[in-house]
């Protein structure tokens, strides 16, 4: 399988930002029950906002910026430009979304806490990808691909539910100014302006306005990303240049400072009990368990139903690796905990159910892929 330039760029910045998240988040978690004073680092007040809620709702929209220029790409002339090829990751997605969901559901629906049932719906490309990379060349290209989509489609799902689920109260005007700018700039694009300018400055006013609406202001950088040119997709065309301008500030500046400021946990004595929860056993079973079978059964029907097809020499052990890895969720999972909840330790309560959840998650998927490579190699 050829692989572009700009999709093999992709990976490997997301692989080695995975590297260097673990890294980040080893010294964040280290400081915060170390240095008193680390915590307050990132709650310090810069403006109206603390330092945290910057780095939260200002630098992560560029984060999802990228994701958005990716999955245009990946629409345009990727996994998922003819239907059918679109069908088997769009599917497995949805898998592992729902039924990650759903164990979550069964778990708190008696007693626990609803509002974290998206939290083990979402997928962090850069873990995935990285943990991947060390089981070896041996592993398919075509299943770096497949989670690759998966992982995009999972964030966009996760979006989704940031946007219908964690918004009390919409400001119309500041929605309907929003949305307008957005509309100029899909003018732009049809008009064929392909300087860049317009459209980070039009991007930028906009999410001032989306960030007033009510709704997340991250969600700007998603629907930014589909109004920028695409064009042919080759090296000239505006969303090729800031697709590859942002890959390693977002994978080694804002990924890592995310990580940073967001693991600062402090651990005190018993936490542990805390893991017996409803919300911490829902997060834990829903990214462990829900994402693998999700992924697997979804896949699994698609193909059965002749929707669509795995690539050459990928088979099902493969798919259901790709679902273990899924279970990483990380950074999009500790983003939905930050919205779901609003009392501080029940917020760090979800993120160390996310890191445990996404360190199991993590090691087994290399451990099985790596016996089934290993397997693979043997037959």
């Amino acid at each position: 399988m050829q692989l572009t330039k700009l999709f093999t760029d992709f990976t490997n910045s997301e692989r080695a930002s995975g590297v260097i998240l673990i890294a980040c988040t080893v010294v964040s978690l280290a400081a915060t029950n170390i240095f008193p004073g680390y915590l307050d680092f990132w709650h310090m007040d810069i403006g109206s906002h603390t330092l945290t809620h910057w780095i939260n709702d200002g630098l992560m929209t560029i984060f999802f910026l990228l994701i958005g220029l990716e999955l245009e790409r990946e629409i345009y002339c990727g996994e998922l430009s003819s239907l059918r090829n679109a069908m088997l990751p769009a599917l497995a997605a949805l898998g592992g979304m729902v039924v990650p969901a759903l164990i979550y559901f069964a778990i708190n629906v008696q007693g626990g806490d609803m509002a974290g049932v998206g939290i083990p719906m979402a997928t962090d490309i850069a873990f995935a990808l990285a943990v991947l990379s060390l089981v070896g060349k041996r592993i398919p290209v075509s299943l770096k691909v497949f989670l690759t989509a998966l992982a995009v489609i999972d964030d966009l799902g996760a979006i989704l539910v940031i946007a219908i689920f964690y918004t009390s109260t919409i400001n119309w005007l500041n929605l309907g100014i929003a949305f307008g700018i957005w509309g100029v700039l899909f003018v732009f694009n049809r008009m064929k302006i392909h300087h860049m300018w317009p459209y980070l400055v039009g991007g930028a006013v906009m999410w001032y306005f989306m960030m007033g609406s009510g709704i997340h202001a991250t969600i700007t950088g998603v629907i930014v990303a589909f109004a920028i040119p695409f064009g042919s997709g080759d090296e000239t065309t505006v969303s090729h240049r800031l697709q590859h301008f942002l890959h390693k500030p977002v994978a080694f500046l804002i990924l890592p400072l995310f990580a940073l400021a967001n693991t600062a946990i402090p651990i005190g004595e018993g936490f542990y009990h805390e893991l017996g929860s409803a919300v911490s056993i829902g997060v834990i079973a829903g990214l462990f368990v829900g994402k693998p079978l999700g992924v697997f059964i979804f896949t699994y029907a698609t193909v059965k139903l002749k929707l669509s097809e795995l690539a050459q020499g990928v088979t099902m052990k493969h798919i259901l690796g790709a679902g273990m890895l899924g279970g990483v969720g990380f950074t999009m999972s500790i983003f939905i905990s930050l919205l779901a909840f609003t009392n501080a330790s029940l917020i760090d309560h979800a993120k160390v159910a996310v890191l445990l959840a996404s360190l199991l998650s993590g090691v087994m998927g290399f451990l099985y892929l790596k016996s089934v490579s290993r397997k693979s190699v043997v037959e």
